[in-house]
C-alpha cells in the first residue's frame, strides 16, 4: 500500500473538516452538507481506482 494514498486521504479529510466547521459556524449548513458530501465522493473516486488497480493486477497476475 502507497504512503502517498493515506495521506492524500488524511488530506482530504481535514480539509473537508475544516470547511465544514467555518461554514457551520457562519450559519450555512447546506454548503456545509455539499463539502462534506464533495469530499466523499473525491475518497470514493480515490479508492476505486484503488480497486480498479488491485484487480487489473490480480488479473495479471494470473493471466486472464
Amino acid at each position: 500500500m502507497n504512503v502517498d494514498l493515506i495521506f492524500k486521504i488524511a488530506a482530504i479529510g481535514i480539509l473537508v473538516a475544516v470547511l465544514n466547521l467555518i461554514l457551520s459556524n457562519t450559519k450555512q449548513s447546506e454548503q456545509a452538507l455539499m463539502v462534506t458530501l464533495a469530499g466523499l465522493v473525491a475518497v470514493l473516486v480515490i479508492i476505486v481506482q484503488q480497486i480498479f488497480e488491485l484487480f487489473n493486477m490480480i488479473k495479471n497476475l494470473f493471466g486472464f
